[in-house]
């Protein structure tokens, strides 16, 4: 049972910096975004298989990422509504350029629900079509296309544009 070791060191090797990535873009927290990545590998790899291939071994932790990251909203959510959350400081204006242009749209995406921010992660990170997000989520495409717009139309009002997503399909 020594190869998945080898399979989890090549994963790591090659993928691991897109996988923090990933994770930081779901988290919006670099710390949580390596939690995220260690605990989705640890529970890939309770339970080894050996057809695995590095491309559906990279996907599983994907997906596993993205479904801890879903249950870890539902749990804070929970813990909000029990007790009341601390004020913290409030950060200073950054005025350099493209780093408060970053914060800003990290804040826009924390403005974000859940499924909102996994759907927008999902299509323009990942290039997922609608079809594709509906799928990894479990859901309907009017599901998706319905947090999609909610979350761009929020993400515009956030950043003071008024853009939306172009048509899926080539409609009106």
């Amino acid at each position: 049972m020594a190869d998945w070791a080898g399979l989890l060191a090549e994963l790591v090797a090659v993928r691991g910096a897109e996988l923090n990535r990933y994770g930081f873009l779901l988290t919006g927290d670099r710390a949580e975004a390596a939690d995220l990545v260690q605990e989705a590998l640890v529970r890939v790899f309770v339970r080894p298989h050996r057809s695995w291939d590095l491309g559906r071994l990279e996907g599983y932790v994907r997906r596993t990422m993205l479904n801890r990251f879903l249950d870890q909203h539902r749990r804070r959510r929970r813990y909000a509504l029990l007790a009341p959350r601390a004020a913290g400081p409030e950060a200073g204006a950054d005025h350099s350029g493209p780093v408060a242009d970053r914060l800003q749209l990290l804040d826009a995406l924390d403005a974000l629900s859940p499924a909102q921010r996994a759907c927008v992660v999902l299509r323009y990170y990942e290039d997922l079509p609608v079809a594709g997000v509906a799928a990894r989520l479990g859901c309907r495409e009017g599901t998706v296309k319905r947090h999609l717009s909610d979350g761009l139309a929020r993400l515009g009002a956030a950043l003071g544009t008024d853009r939306r997503a172009p048509e899926e399909g080539g409609g009106t």
